[in-house]
C-alpha cells in the first residue's frame, strides 16, 4: 500500500499482488543526468518501483574532494538496497578509491560508466573514452574490484566502430577482471540517437559471456518493455520513458502477468474462473486506487519531492528536464514545456504547470 499525497488530497494505491511474481526479467531505472536521483526514484515508488535504480554518473574525483553537493548524490533513498551507484571518471585510482566510499553505504552496488558519449566526458579520458583500450579498461576493472564487497557492473555502448568481436573481447576482459553485470546500449558512441539500437547485439553478446547482460536503448512504453523482456536478455533498463511515464514498470508487469494468465488458459485449455478483476486507474492499469491521481498530481508530486530532497541550486534544472519528457504526455505538451522553460523558480514552474493543465483541458 502506498500513500500518494498530491495537493491536499491523500491517495491511498494499491499495487496489486497479482502484479507481482511473473519477472523472470529484472526491470532497472537507466542513469541518466539531472532525473535519475532521488525525487524520480519516489515518484516511480510510489507506482509499483522496479527492480534497481541506477544513480546519475558521480564525479569520482569530486567525491573524494567532498564536493558540495555529494551528499545529494550518493541519496539512495526510498530504496537503498535497490540502489546502484554509477561512478564516472578517467583515472583508475580516483574512480577506486570513490568505489571503495560508496561501498561502505547501504546499496546494491557500483557501476562504472564506459558508456557516456558526451565529448566533455570523452575528452577527459572518462566514460565511453575508457572503450578504446581493452587493456586500461580492463586494469581499471582490476584495481575497482578489491574495493568493492557488492556487486560490480559495467554500461557501456558497443564501442568506435561496428565490432562485434572487439565488443565481446572487450566484455570478456571486464568479466575475466571480476565485473558481475553488464549492461548495453548497443549504439556506436558517435551515434547518440540517430539511428536505432542495435538489440540483437545484446543477445548475441549474452550468449557470449557467463554473467548477465542488461539491454538497453529504444524503450517508448511497457509494451515494448516487454517485449524486450521475452527476449534474450537478463534486465531491461529503461530512461527516458521512466521519466515520461513513471508508472512503466508497473504497466509492464501487468502486462507480463496477463502473458503468463493467458498463456496458462491456452495449455488448460478453458477460461479460468474466478477471473482477478482488473486494474483499473487513469494513470496506469496496473494500480488498483481509491482516487486516481492525475497527470497535474504526479506533475506536482515530482515537484514537491523535488523540493525536499534535491539541493535548491538543483531545483530548475532538475525540473525543467523532468517536465521536458512528462509534457509529452499532454495533447498540448510542447507548448506547456515551453511555458516552464521560460521560468527561473520552482514556484514559477508550479504555477506555470497548474495555468498549463488548466489551458490543456479547454
Amino acid at each position: 500500500m502506498v500513500y500518494f499525497q498530491a495537493s491536499t488530497t491523500l491517495y491511498i494505491v494499491w499495487v496489486t499482488d497479482a502484479c507481482r511474481g511473473f519477472m523472470s526479467v529484472l526491470f532497472y531505472l537507466a542513469p541518466m543526468a539531472e532525473l535519475s536521483h532521488r525525487a524520480l526514484r519516489e515518484i516511480i515508488e510510489e507506482f509499483g518501483g522496479c527492480d534497481g535504480y541506477f544513480t546519475e554518473m558521480i564525479s569520482a574525483p569530486a567525491l573524494l574532494a567532498g564536493g558540495s553537493f555529494e551528499k545529494w548524490y550518493i541519496d539512495a533513498a526510498p530504496k537503498p538496497e535497490k540502489c546502484v551507484f554509477q561512478l564516472v571518471g578517467s583515472d583508475s585510482g580516483s574512480i577506486s578509491a570513490a568505489a571503495a566510499i560508496l561501498d561502505k553505504l547501504e546499496c546494491a552496488g557500483i557501476d562504472i560508466n564506459m558508456g557516456c558519449s558526451a565529448p566533455l566526458i570523452r575528452k577527459t579520458g572518462a566514460g565511453a573514452a575508457w572503450m578504446a583500450s581493452i587493456d586500461r579498461a580492463g586494469e581499471l576493472i582490476s584495481k575497482v574490484r578489491p574495493a568493492v564487497k557488492r556487486r560490480l557492473s559495467v554500461k557501456l555502448r558497443t564501442g568506435f566502430k561496428d565490432d562485434f568481436e572487439y565488443l565481446v573481447r572487450f566484455c570478456r576482459r571486464l568479466e575475466e577482471e571480476g565485473v558481475e553485470l553488464i549492461t548495453l546500449h548497443p549504439r556506436l558512441v558517435t551515434e547518440k540517437f540517430k539511428r536505432l539500437a542495435r538489440w540483437e547485439y545484446v543477445g548475441k553478446l549474452r550468449e557470449e559471456l557467463k554473467i548477465p547482460v542488461a539491454g538497453n536503448g529504444d524503450i517508448g512504453s511497457a509494451e515494448e518493455l516487454v517485449k524486450r523482456a521475452n527476449g534474450p536478455c537478463d534486465a531491461v533498463m529503461v530512461g527516458r520513458a521512466a521519466v515520461k511515464t513513471p508508472w512503466i514498470f508497473a504497466e509492464a508487469k501487468e502486462l507480463l502477468k496477463e502473458e503468463v494468465h493467458t498463456e496458462a488458459q491456452r495449455h488448460r485449455g478453458t477460461e479460468e474462473e474466478g477471473e482477478e478483476r482488473r486494474c483499473s486507474s487513469s494513470v496506469s492499469p496496473c494500480l488498483c486506487v481509491k482516487s486516481s491521481p492525475s497527470i497535474e498530481d504526479v506533475g506536482l508530486r515530482f515537484l514537491g519531492l523535488l523540493a525536499a530532497y534535491q539541493p535548491p541550486e538543483f531545483h530548475v534544472s532538475r525540473a525543467k528536464r523532468f517536465f521536458n519528457y512528462f509534457c509529452d504526455n499532454l495533447k498540448w505538451g510542447t507548448f506547456v514545456k515551453n511555458q516552464i522553460n521560460r521560468e527561473d523558480t520552482l514556484s514559477g514552474i508550479e504555477k506555470t504547470w497548474r495555468e498549463g493543465m488548466r489551458t490543456v483541458q479547454i
